[in-house]
């Protein structure tokens, strides 16, 4: 039996001029709107806003309830395919945010916690979302809330007022929404249950007609035609004997529940809401519960339990790299309703860090049949808490599935014409496109580099152009091609050094050479350092921001090779001086030089183009370079440390390179941790690249004991911490800021 809150509605029409008023035995409460609108020219939009109200606390002296409050709200420009949103918090929300990390909500990934926590503690919050400057006032006597000039407000004759303004982008709405039909209880006559018993209260009403204005690029546009809906949930409370129950006027506990909700409007005048709910925390994905409801044009409600939402298509963020589906498939037998929705636009993902990660909510178009009968109309769909990249492995497993689709769709197995003459030729030089075998091409050139490619690998060098692009407040979206240029760059690399070492094993599988023989290998790894040049080009961008981006790239380019250069000449004859004086600091600055040329710069130099092209400033370009540059550094400090303890799960024999008879930075550091003689017998034993593998523990063990490891470890992080502390002040608080921040973690922190 459940214990009802007194201020939830009786049986019975629901009496809107008390049941829109905030609820006080309400933890989690929203008032939310959404519209389909167009205005003067026929130019087509859609709207959305909800108003958050969350029990955030009690007052100890006056046993006051504390509320924090939230607004999140997008516009959607479906002739233009953008979509704008809005995340604004209560500046209680560094603190609140706090309090959630202690209490083990949020992301499970330890240095992304770390990450945020540190943002929090100097009482800023990470963008997109921003805090509220003024105050926010939720009336009591009437459904008044002002969200520090953003409104939402019950007019003396019914009618509801939105106002709305977008700071940074000159962007918002002055819209009245005047209920056309009855409202209507959601779920099971009103009641929605979640996984634990946190029921909710929800009521809606399907058609609104709407009136007012926007506001379009800083222009007032007044609305010719529009639709709307308004929806209202509260409650949060427990089913009495619930043993997890919070204590009175404490905060729910944050649980992992997903869900899907549509709402759909028809050209006949019915109207459609759906929704079900997920528990992620039990088996999976597990149902907890769906519900249909339909209106016809009369206002009349038919409820269904049993619903299917078939989900196709695939959009992936290069934001948070989490995937989301585009259209639906909305049945119900009952009803005999089959629709299927499609996003006009699918780039409609809603980024907000502190209270959800992600989610998608965006405008949808509707077809199919009610009854046998064919029917049109528009909608909604939210999609949330389906995130799939909570940690850095899952995001880089993410980054680096998206960066091997950008590469097939540059570089496909079976090309047309027109895709090889990208690679090969130009439109402008169609000539040379005469007599080519495109599939010979393909086979020669293509497959041996997307073997290696689709092998896998670390995929932070693509992720590093489009976060820098974002960190510095540009929008990667634009740049989405730039995923695959890294990958080919260090494919191409990887390719050659292969040759030039005769190695066998490339990822997990034969090298290239290997398979191809070396002058195919040296062909294509050549050829895969040039084909990234045209995904460079920005027709929008500046001619000299474009010359800038060029020259980067071939920096990168010219100092791999220049590392390259050094690793083929070897330190071997560099080993005599310091065994004899003890003295590493050259053979040190050696081994750094290489790993600088060949990873250092080349990450450097990718970082800088993205700032570049977020149009960054001078100071944000050299300091966002100069952390990858530390980065870069440091992850070869790492690789060097890893393959002496140990990859995770074996990736590569430990002590690898001491059989290889390779210097590196332990090996150098040990040189002056050592006495003379040791220092001769571990320069003995990794000259004569043993396979012993007990030969080789005697070699790793020295260079432990001798502090050389522990020192190693200590360099790396320092390099990091420094370059943070320089690139830190330069840019604001952001989710890119906080992913950057987790992943210099991740490098030193990292076990394969």
């Amino acid at each position: 039996m459940l214990d009802r809150p007194t201020d939830w509605p009786l049986p019975g029409p629901i009496d809107l001029d008390v049941h829109d008023l905030p609820h006080a035995s309400s933890t989690t409460e929203w008032w939310y709107v959404n519209s389909h609108l167009e205005v003067a020219g026929g130019r087509r939009l859609a709207l959305f806003a909800s108003f958050f109200r969350i029990l955030s606390g009690v007052d100890k002296q006056t046993k006051e309830r504390q509320h924090a409050h939230s607004l999140t709200w997008a516009i959607v420009d479906l002739d233009r395919g953008e979509y704008v949103a809005d995340s604004l918090v209560d500046k209680q929300a560094p603190r609140i945010g706090l309090e959630k990390l202690d209490r083990g909500h949020g992301t499970s990934d330890q240095r992304l916690r770390r990450a945020i926590r540190e943002i929090l503690e100097k009482g800023e919050v990470p963008l997109p979302d921003r805090m509220f400057e003024g105050d926010v006032t939720v009336a009591t006597r009437k459904l008044e809330l002002d969200y520090d000039g953003q409104r939402f407000v019950k007019n003396d004759d019914g009618t509801y007022s939105l106002t709305l303004r977008h700071p940074g982008r000159a962007l918002g709405c002055d819209l009245q929404f005047r209920l056309d039909k009855p409202v209507v209880r959601h779920g099971d006559d009103g009641v929605v249950r979640g996984p634990a018993g946190e029921d909710m209260f929800y009521y809606f009403c399907p058609r609104a007609t709407v009136t007012g204005s926007l506001v379009l690029d800083g222009q007032r546009v007044p609305v010719e035609r529009a639709i709307g809906w308004y929806d209202h949930e509260f409650g949060g409370h427990r089913e009495s004997g619930t043993t997890d129950a919070p204590a009175e006027g404490e905060p729910e506990p944050e649980r992992e529940v997903a869900w899907n909700w549509v709402s759909l409007q028809l050209d006949n005048g019915v109207e459609i809401s759906a929704y079900d709910l997920f528990d992620l925390a039990r088996q999976g994905e597990k149902r907890i519960e769906g519900r249909t409801k339909v209106i016809d044009r009369a206002g009349r409600v038919a409820s269904h339990d049993a619903f299917t939402l078939e989900a196709s298509g695939r959009f992936v963020s290069t934001r948070t790299f989490n995937e989301y589906p585009t259209s639906w498939r909305l049945r119900q037998p009952e009803a005999r309703l089959d629709l299927e929705l499609v996003a006009p636009v699918d780039d409609q993902e809603f980024i907000t860090v502190l209270s959800e990660p992600a989610f998608w909510e965006g405008r949808v178009e509707v077809r199919g049949t009610i009854a046998g009968e064919a029917v049109r109309g528009v909608g909604f769909v939210e999609r949330s808490g389906f995130s799939h990249t909570d940690t850095l492995d899952e995001f880089f497993s993410a980054v680096g599935t998206e960066t091997r689709r950008s590469v097939h769709s540059i570089m496909p197995l079976e090309p047309s014409v027109a895709e090889m003459r990208e690679l090969i030729a130009s439109r402008e030089r169609e000539q040379y496109m005469r007599g080519v075998d495109v599939q010979l091409v393909a086979d020669y050139l293509t497959k041996p580099i997307r073997e290696i490619v689709d092998r896998g690998g670390k995929s932070w060098r693509s992720y590093a152009a489009l976060a820098c692009c974002d960190v510095v407040g540009g929008d990667s979206r634009r740049y989405v091609r730039w995923l695959a240029m890294p990958e080919l760059m260090h494919t191409g690399s990887l390719i050659v050094d292969d040759v030039q070492d005769r190695s066998e094993v490339r990822r997990g599988g034969p090298t290239c050479h290997a398979v191809h023989g070396d002058a195919i290998a040296i062909n294509s790894g050549t050829a895969a350092y040039f084909l990234g040049q045209k995904l460079l080009r920005d027709e929008a961008m500046s001619s000299a921001r474009q010359v800038r981006i060029y020259d980067l790239y071939f920096e990168a380019l010219r100092a791999g090779h220049g590392g390259q250069a050094l690793d083929l000449a070897g330190l071997h004859q560099f080993v005599p001086a310091a065994v004899e004086s003890g003295d590493s600091a050259d053979l040190e600055e050696r081994v750094l030089a290489i790993h600088r040329l060949k990873t250092a710069a080349p990450a450097a130099a990718l970082a800088r183009m993205g700032a570049l092209a977020g149009q960054g400033t001078e100071a944000q370009i050299e300091a966002v370079g100069g952390f990858f540059e530390a980065l870069g550094l440091a992850f070869q400090i790492v690789d060097d440390v890893l393959n002496l303890e140990g990859f995770r799960g074996d990736l590569k024999t430990r002590g690898e390179d001491v059989m290889h008879g390779k210097v590196t930075l332990p090996f150098a550091k040990a040189m002056s941790r050592l006495g003379r003689e040791e220092r001769v017998e571990l320069f003995r034993i990794v000259a004569s690249k043993p396979s012993d593998t007990t030969v080789v523990a005697r070699a790793v063990e020295m260079m432990a004991s001798s502090g050389a490891i522990a020192a190693c470890k200590q360099q790396a992080r320092d390099l990091v911490e420094d370059a943070w502390a320089r690139f830190d002040p330069l840019v604001e608080a952001s989710l890119v800021k906080v992913m950057l921040r987790g992943f210099g973690w991740y490098v030193l922190e990292r076990h394969y």
